[in-house]
C-alpha cells in the first residue's frame, strides 16, 4: 500500500487548545514525526513504533496549548459515519505526509480528494504537504520526486477548477533538522501575532547589530518567529543544537524545566532574573558569537552575531533583550 498521512493543526489561540490531528495511509511516518518533534524520541527508536489503529490525542502545553491528533491511515474521514465538523471545524492547517520512498500515486489521489472536500466545506484550512523520508534518496532523485509530486497535485487540482489552492510543500526527514524547519514554517502561519514578533526581532537586530535572531519553543525546538532577514538551514541547525546543550547543562544545576506535558506554570514576570543566559564563541565564517537568553519557561531567544565582540556591548544587548522580553510578555500573556 502506498504510504501517506494526514495531520491537521488548529488555529493558534493563546487562550484555547489547538488541535493537531494526523491522518492518512499507514507507515508514512506521521507517528514518528510526532514522537521526534514533540516527545524528543531519538529517530532510531521510531522503528519500533506500532502502526496507528485508532485516533490518538495528546495535549501539548507550551507557549500556547495545542493537541496532536494521530489518525489511522486506512479510514475515510469524509464518510458520513464520521462527524466531519468535529474533526475539521477548529482546524487551521492540514499536514499531509507522503512517503517519498514508496509508490505515491494513490496517496496523491487521496490528497487531492481531501483538498477538494476541504475547499468545499472548509476553504480557510491551509494544506501543508510533507514529502517525507527524503533522506534515503539521492539528491537528483529527491528533487525529481519532489517536483513530480507538486506537479501531479497541481495538475489534478487545476483540472478540478482550483488554479491556486492554499497548498505548500516541504522535503522532510526525521534524521535531520528538516522536519523541525517544516513544522516551524507551518506553526508560524497559524500565529496571528507573527507580524508583531517579526517587527520586535527586527528592532532588536537593528539596535544591537545582531545578524540573525530566533525565538524557539524550547520543548519542541520549533522556532515560532525570526527576523525578516534571509534564513539558512545552517544557522537554524546551530541554534537548534545549542538549545539541547544549554538545556542539558542547565538541568544539571537545577534549572526547572516544564515536562513535555507542560506542568510548569510560572509566568514571564515570575521567572524574573532567574532566566538562563549563555554566550559562546564559534569558529564559523560570518557568525562568530551565539547568544541565548531564556524568555520564559517555554521560549528562548537565540541570536547569531558577527565580528563585533558582544562583551563590548553587553549592557546594550541586555537592555534591548529586556525590552523585547517585556513586549513578548504582552504578546503571549501566559
Amino acid at each position: 500500500m502506498p504510504s501517506s498521512s494526514l495531520s491537521t493543526l488548529a488555529r493558534l489561540d493563546p487562550e484555547e487548545i489547538v488541535d493537531d490531528p494526523q491522518m492518512g495511509f499507514g507507515r508514512s511516518g506521521k507517528s514518528s514525526i510526532s514522537s521526534v518533534v514533540f516527545h524528543k524520541l531519538p529517530p532510531s527508536e521510531t522503528l519500533y513504533l506500532e502502526t496507528t489503529t485508532r485516533i490518538k490525542k495528546e495535549s501539548m502545553h507550551s507557549f500556547m496549548d495545542f493537541q496532536v491528533w494521530d489518525f489511522p491511515g486506512h479510514l475515510d474521514y469524509f464518510d458520513p459515519a464520521f462527524d466531519v465538523d468535529n474533526i475539521f471545524d477548529e482546524i487551521g492547517a492540514l499536514i499531509w505526509v507522503i512517503d517519498a520512498q514508496d509508490e505515491y500515486l494513490d496517496a496523491i489521489n487521496r490528497l487531492n480528494t481531501t483538498i477538494l472536500n476541504l475547499q468545499h466545506s472548509y476553504p480557510n484550512i491551509l494544506v501543508e504537504v510533507f514529502v517525507h523520508k527524503v533522506d534515503g534518496l539521492s539528491d537528483d532523485y529527491k528533487s525529481d520526486t519532489f517536483r513530480d509530486i507538486i506537479q501531479r497535485v497541481q495538475d489534478e487540482l487545476s483540472d478540478a477548477g482550483y488554479e491556486n489552492p492554499p497548498v505548500s510543500y516541504y522535503q522532510t526527514s526525521i534524521y535531520d533538522h528538516s522536519i523541525f524547519e517544516a513544522f516551524s514554517k507551518v506553526i508560524q502561519k497559524l500565529i496571528p501575532q507573527l507580524p508583531t514578533l517579526e517587527s520586535l526581532l527586527n528592532s532588536l537586530c537593528a539596535n544591537c547589530r545582531i545578524e540573525k535572531a530566533y525565538v524557539f519553543d524550547v520543548l519542541s525546538k520549533i522556532y515560532i518567529a525570526t527576523d525578516t532577514s534571509p534564513t539558512d538551514i545552517g544557522s537554524y541547525e546551530i541554534c537548534s543544537d545549542y538549545i539541547d546543550v544549554v538545556v542539558d547543562v542547565s538541568e544539571i544545576y537545577g534549572w526547572d524545566r516544564p515536562s513535555e506535558n507542560g506542568n510548569a506554570d510560572e509566568s514571564i514576570e515570575e521567572t524574573g532574573n532567574n532566566d538562563a543566559e549563555s554566550l559562546i564563541t564559534m569558529e564559523r565564517k560570518g557568525n562568530n558569537y551565539l547568544y541565548l537568553r531564556e524568555i520564559n519557561k517555554y521560549l528562548a531567544l537565540i541570536c547569531l552575531m558577527g565580528d563585533d565582540s558582544p562583551a563590548e556591548k553587553k549592557a546594550l544587548i541586555d537592555y534591548n533583550v529586556g525590552v523585547f522580553q517585556e513586549a513578548l510578555a504582552q504578546v503571549f500573556p501566559r
